[in-house]
């Protein structure tokens, strides 16, 4: 019994997601620039676009290992049952109770 998924993501779909966070970062970091208030300022929510920016990749690299790890434990834990099934007779002298 195979209960894994192996979704693969497209190369277009890989694309699309690049240029989709391409675009939003630009647009972000533009409306910083034309924005009519200091320097400080500024700098302060360009300081903030990078942190939500590298939180981001930091909770997607999370989330990716934990999923990762819960399906080799799957894996592992399908591989004992399938063992134990396969070895385990029913028809064995020592299991037949009358």
């Amino acid at each position: 019994m195979d209960i894994t998924s192996n979704s693969k993501n497209t190369a277009a779909f890989y694309g699309q997601a690049a240029i989709s966070f391409g675009i939003a970062l630009v647009s972000v970091v533009i409306g910083i620039i034309y924005l009519p208030v200091g320097t400080w300022v500024r700098a302060f929510l360009g300081l903030g676009t990078m942190y939500l920016v590298t939180s981001s990749f930091v909770l997607a690299k999370c989330v990716r290992d934990a999923q990762e790890s819960t399906g080799l434990a799957q894996r592992l834990d399908q591989a004992r049952v399938d063992k134990i099934l396969a070895e385990h007779d029913p028809f064995a002298a020592g299991n037949l109770n009358h």
